[in-house]
């Protein structure tokens, strides 16, 4: 007789062609995108909690030299002169090693281990352990909670000052405050892009309407908040955020940050996919629940069968 078991609410199924699905309760909300055939690995598509449609898209909707906003993607414009941020370039971001694909009712965790690399040097210049949690919340609604360690193969490495990196976030094309019907707000309560772009604040979010999947008459509204954890190097974050429905926290806009093999350099930031326009209460709550929300680290196991486990920090950093 076979034992009782029920999978857990939240999983991750690894597929062909180096993708790995997110799913809570068995459908799909993301997916992770690690194949050679890109110049970097990238979440798409973000589903919307009742459009079942992608709140984010590939590339720009209007100049084909965007091709490199991939969705959701790690990225930076300038490490040791190098352009890790656009496809005209040698350098590349590659997954070394998936390390931990954690299932449970509360989320799922993947952990993977990226390597930044010149194109010229078969060795990375940085190795980045990035840690994505998907966690279900209320009506559907979920957060994608992302950490960065980078750490240098050398004593130390500069990612220097570019308003580009490290956390990319392209919109879909009717979300966007240009091409469709977005709108951008920031935490400090500025709307659209002159009145944000450049400034300081703890989150920011896009939201506008898209089409409900499999019913092509019905729009609703439904939007990305994207946090800026306290805990990171120049909080809250400067934003370069655009109409044609762009938005990225820059954490290095007004100085370099330098990364070493004793204090590697460790960023966090939150996506909460959710329904409806901003909701400045709604946001508030949320980054102040985040706060509490534990950090991760990727140690050995000593688990049978087992490579590598998750070790829950008391806080970030």
């Amino acid at each position: 007789m076979m034992p009782d078991y029920a999978p857990p609410r939240c999983e991750l199924l690894p597929l062909p062609d180096h993708q790995v699905a997110f799913l809570v309760e068995g459908a799909e909300r993301t997916r992770w995108h690690y194949g050679g055939q890109y110049p970097r690995p990238f979440l798409y598509p973000l589903l919307g909690p009742s459009s079942g449609t992608s709140l984010t898209r590939m590339g720009h909707p209007g100049a084909e030299n965007h091709e490199h906003h991939r969705s959701v993607w790690f990225a930076h414009h300038k490490l040791l002169g190098i352009n890790f941020w656009g496809d005209n370039t040698d350098a590349r971001i590659r997954q070394q090693h998936w390390l931990v694909y954690e299932d449970g009712d509360e989320q799922s965790i993947m952990a993977v281990r990226l390597g930044w690399y010149d194109g010229h040097d078969p060795q990375p210049l940085v190795d980045q352990d990035a840690i994505i949690a998907l966690r279900p919340l209320s009506d559907g609604e979920y957060a994608l909670d992302i950490q960065s360690t980078f750490r240098p193969r050398a004593d130390s490495i500069e990612f220097q000052q570019s308003n580009f990196g490290f956390l990319a976030v392209r919109m879909a094309k009717s979300i966007s405050a240009h091409f469709g019907g977005g709108t951008i707000t920031s935490s400090e309560g500025g709307v659209g892009e002159k009145a944000i772009f450049g400034t300081a604040a703890r989150w920011m979010d896009y939201s506008g309407p898209v089409r409900v999947a499999g019913d092509p008459a019905r729009t609703v509204v439904e939007g990305i908040t994207y946090f800026d954890h306290p805990g990171n190097p120049h909080h809250p974050a400067k934003w370069h955020v655009r109409e044609d429905g762009w938005m990225g926290a820059s954490a290095c806009r007004d100085e370099p940050l330098l990364a070493t093999r004793q204090s590697p350099l460790k960023l966090r930031y939150l996506l909460h996919i959710h329904s409806g326009g901003a909701d400045a209460e709604r946001a508030e709550r949320l980054f102040e629940d985040w706060q509490d929300w534990p950090a991760w680290n990727v140690v050995k196991s000593t688990r049978p069968h087992r490579q590598y486990d998750l070790q829950e920090l008391e806080q970030h950093g």
